[in-house]
């Protein structure tokens, strides 16, 4: 039996937007990665003594309240990037269980 070809068409689509969850999926989890480094490295500065970072390849002692300040701005920008990222992620799961549904359609019909 041979689809009509709408029906291939949203297969393909189906198959493009399956592609792109799993892109986010990926980016997502790097961020949140991320995410949990920052939050593990935000609990240690609180606690130090003393507070040093990584500039290119090298260690140099900096302030604790400005590195508490940019891990803090780090955070908020990975936080609105998974923000965005979960509704992109919304958005392509309604698009495909929509095509999901048409397809279905189209062969019981």
């Amino acid at each position: 039996m041979s689809l009509p070809k709408e029906a291939q068409e949203n297969v393909q689509r189906l198959q493009m937007l399956e592609q792109n969850l799993q892109a986010l999926n990926m980016q997502k989890q790097q961020f949140q990665a991320q995410l949990f480094e920052i939050e593990s490295a935000l609990k240690e500065v609180t606690t130090a003594p003393s507070t040093y970072k990584i500039v290119g390849g090298i260690m140099i002692g900096t302030d604790k309240n400005t590195l508490q300040k940019e891990l803090d701005g780090k955070k908020e920008i990975l936080n609105l990037r998974l923000q965005t990222i979960e509704k992109q992620e919304k958005q392509l799961k309604e698009k495909a269980t929509k095509l999901q549904e048409e397809v279905l359609a189209s062969v019981k019909g």
